[in-house]
């Protein structure tokens, strides 16, 4: 008997300590709820909106604005400047001190009034403006096989009428069949984000090349495609009226892009508004207002960065192909360069 109930007390014991365990469960975690978001925007259209985010058992809030911006902080009020005109998706996360999340998201259109900063209207006759312009000057294919020479003769360059007309010429120059002209604004003007409008009448030449477009500051020390291209327009004279806008970045195939098109059929009789409205969000192409590709930007991407401007007509190359034999002059007039942040 002693013995029995010797075992029965331990067996009890057991019982009791297995009891006693599953009392020490770790607590359910608590996840945040009720979240509700209230999104405010200014109507003076300087981009600005205040969020208001609250959630029951929420200790932080990470606020992703819809353009590849995002802030995270324990508050869930902010304010926010938006860069550009656009429609974008405001997503709130509300977050737990588990880490539990609850989220939700508001559509907002945003209106955004640009500032014109730099521009150039071509209106005093002569040379361009060497406080806005510099040359680049030479032969030798430029990386593309083309067949120019580029010079700063006022028989390739020059302001006269009220536009700038860059002259593509066929002669004998300095061992090169054409010459032409390539004016930037490197070292004299770059900016970062914003949109650039330039009015402009093109060739259509078969072999003409006519070109606006920009590049990194950086290209000096990291160059090609490190620094980053966007070419605001394009056209070659063997595909008639296309126009094309691209982006060029490292990991591309050599002379590839990532771009869009447009058909402007009177792009040789008339002039038109090529532009690039550029953010942290988006590089995107317009004729005349009218938008025809977006390019997603990143912050990984080149785009975040102060680019300078280049206008310039080449002759024949990888791009412009053959060039027609009977080819003896052909011009690029630009009416302005506006830049608007």
């Amino acid at each position: 008997m002693k013995s029995l109930k010797f075992f029965l007390i331990i067996g009890l014991g057991i019982v009791i300590s297995c009891g006693s365990k599953s009392n020490n469960n770790t607590p359910a975690q608590i996840p945040p709820t009720n979240l509700t978001v209230n999104v405010t925007v200014a109507s003076d259209s300087s981009g600005n909106i205040t969020i208001v985010a609250s959630a029951t058992n929420a200790v932080s809030y990470i606020f992703d604005f819809g353009n590849g911006n995002t802030l995270s902080q324990s508050s869930g009020s902010t304010t926010y400047k938006y860069p550009a005109t656009g429609s974008f998706t405001i997503n709130v996360i509300a977050k737990s001190a588990d880490g539990e999340t609850i989220s939700k998201s508001i559509s907002e259109n945003i209106g955004v009034k640009l500032n014109l900063v730099w521009s150039d209207e071509f209106n005093t006759p002569g040379a361009p403006d060497s406080s806005k312009w510099g040359y680049d000057i030479g032969g030798g294919g430029w990386g593309n096989n083309e067949l120019e020479y580029y010079t700063r003769r006022p028989a390739n360059v020059i302001i006269s009428g009220g536009t700038l007309k860059i002259i593509a010429q066929k002669e004998n120059y300095l061992g090169n069949t054409y010459t032409s002209a390539r004016i930037l604004t490197q070292n004299k003007f770059s900016f970062a984000y914003g949109k650039i409008e330039v009015r402009a009448k093109i060739p259509g030449n078969p072999g003409t090349w006519p070109a606006i477009w920009m590049l990194g500051d950086n290209i000096t020390t990291v160059n090609w495609p490190t620094c980053g291209e966007i070419d605001i327009m394009e056209n070659v004279g063997v595909q008639s009226y296309k126009i094309f806008g691209t982006v060029h970045f490292l990991g591309q195939p050599s002379g590839a892009g990532v771009g869009g098109t447009v058909q402007v059929p009177t792009a040789f009789t008339d002039f038109h508004r090529y532009a690039v409205i550029w953010s942290p969000s988006t590089v995107q192409f317009l004729v005349d207002d009218v938008p025809y590709f977006s390019y997603p930007n990143s912050a990984s991407s080149p785009f975040n960065a102060k680019f300078f401007i280049i206008l310039n007509m080449a002759m024949g190359g990888n791009f412009g192909g053959s060039v027609d034999p009977a080819f003896n002059q052909g011009q690029m007039e630009v009416d302005y360069v506006r830049v608007y942040q």
